[in-house]
């Protein structure tokens, strides 16, 4: 048995993953202490892991990001945000986290340390000490993989890998550009990390931050992430991770409608905008239905993930006398259960969320311009397996159009299913168990 810590930021996102990572490691038999956000206690406690919380001051909701960094509001969406969330939402937590970290292990003499890739105190752990001298430090990649990178275009702006060297040659210049204009974001960091009392090595953030670990384990396939040949040697791609199981057997009262629309040889669109951008259903789930809401060859599923799935999607489409006879609005329901019966998901393009969709090898609309949306959008489309709609408000049109492309174009699928295939050849939770409890993380 080893004793193993787990961290995460407190971001259902980051959480969610490292939570099932630690329920794995329990259930074959290590003993692992939690530390994360405090709204996640009682999951953590379900996964057979101690809680620790992480003190107040690196602790927020990010269900309401306004109410922990009020500043955030005056800062624009696109890269000025992206920077700020750096700095503030991912950097200032930093002293705190490590302070966290490094009272639990001299409580529990954890033999390995797993987080979430922007968790920054797992980076400043490891970085503070040889690999001698302290816990093997694995580091989780839940989101695309940023490492900068010659053969890639810099991170964050949804481009397509280079496909001549005149490309390469202008990404290059790019990335120049970019590096001398998110310096103040580097300085910042290099703050942060010194009042914790690590160095923070120079050059890119993106690459020093991945190659802090001893293990970087990227949640994906190569077939889903750009090839680089520059690829840190410490990076290992180790799959997806399965998707939790549903609770209980509960079954909605419409779930025999999938099982009658297959029968009848009707396709099934299942659109969603996750656990977390689901407050305007506007967006998208609400477009796609109006999109789709003539199309008697379809069933449209809009799995809003909040209680009141319905009920809010009636709001937001206010303009029809209500939802069309070929759509169900629900609120959460388990995706395992789900994507089995999906032809198409159309989504916001959260990284899990499209993993677990290639895994069970359906094509993808992807329509989201935050955050790291437009990477994932952009592996979509590289990949083959779905349309990237650059934007995160399609219209009416472009959803339309989008569906029946990838509908009816059988590449789509073709290069869906052979992602599944290759996400099966892996066992992210063993693989990720090894390394923490091998040789080096015993």
């Amino acid at each position: 048995m080893s004793r193993i810590l787990v961290a995460a930021t407190p971001v259902t996102g980051h959480t969610g993953p490292l939570l099932r990572i630690a329920a794995h490691l329990v259930g074959i038999g290590h003993e692992v202490v939690f530390l994360g956000g405090a709204r996640f206690a009682e999951r953590a406690g379900a996964a057979g892991a101690v809680f620790h919380p992480l003190p107040p001051e690196a602790d927020y909701d990010e269900r309401d990001f306004d109410a922990s960094f009020p500043a955030r509001r005056s800062v624009p969406p696109g890269p000025a945000r992206v920077a700020w969330d750096v700095m503030h939402v991912f950097g200032d937590p930093l002293p705190d986290q490590l302070r966290s970290l490094r009272q639990l292990l001299a409580e529990f003499p954890a033999s390995a340390v797993i987080h979430d890739n922007l968790f920054l105190g797992g980076v400043a752990l490891a970085l503070s000490a040889p690999a001698a001298d302290r816990p093997t430090v694995l580091s989780i990649g839940v989101s695309p993989l940023g490492v900068p990178s010659r053969d890639t275009a810099p991170h964050l702006l949804g481009l397509l890998p280079p496909v001549d060297e005149e490309e390469r040659a202008r990404y290059a210049a790019l990335a120049e550009g970019l590096e001398e204009r998110t310096r103040p974001v580097h300085e910042y960091l290099s703050g942060v990390f010194a009042a914790a009392g690590v160095r923070l090595p120079a050059g890119p953030s993106g690459r020093v931050r991945t190659e802090a670990a001893d293990h970087y384990l990227q949640l994906t396939v190569p077939g889903f992430e750009y090839p680089r040949s520059d690829l840190p040697a410490n990076v290992s791609f180790v799959g997806a991770l399965p998707l939790p199981a549903g609770r209980d057997p509960w079954q909605p009262e419409w779930w025999s409608a999938l099982s009658f629309a297959r029968a009848a040889g009707r396709r099934i669109v299942v659109v969603t905008q996750g656990t977390l951008a689901n407050v305007d259903l506007t967006e998208l789930a609400a477009p796609t239905v109006r999109a789709l809401a003539e199309r008697r060859d379809l069933l449209v599923v809009a799995a809003t993930a909040r209680p009141d799935g319905a009920q809010a999607l009636r709001g937001a489409m206010s303009d029809l006398p209500g939802i069309p006879a070929n759509a169900i609005a629900t609120g959460y329901i388990p995706f395992d259960a789900l994507l089995p019966f999906a032809d198409l998901l159309v989504t916001n393009g959260g990284y899990g969320g499209v993993q677990a969709a290639l895994g069970h090898g359906v094509p993808l609309v992807v329509a989201g311009e935050t955050e790291d949306k437009p990477e994932v959008a952009a592996r979509v489309e590289w990949s083959g397996t779905g349309v990237n709609l650059r934007t995160a408000r399609p219209s009416a049109e472009q959803l339309s159009a989008a569906v029946d492309k990838v509908l009816d174009d059988p590449a789509f699928r073709e290069r869906a299913h052979a992602l599944r295939s290759e996400l099966a050849q892996y066992d992210a939770l063993s693989l990720i168990a090894d390394l923490a409890t091998g040789p080096g993380g015993a």
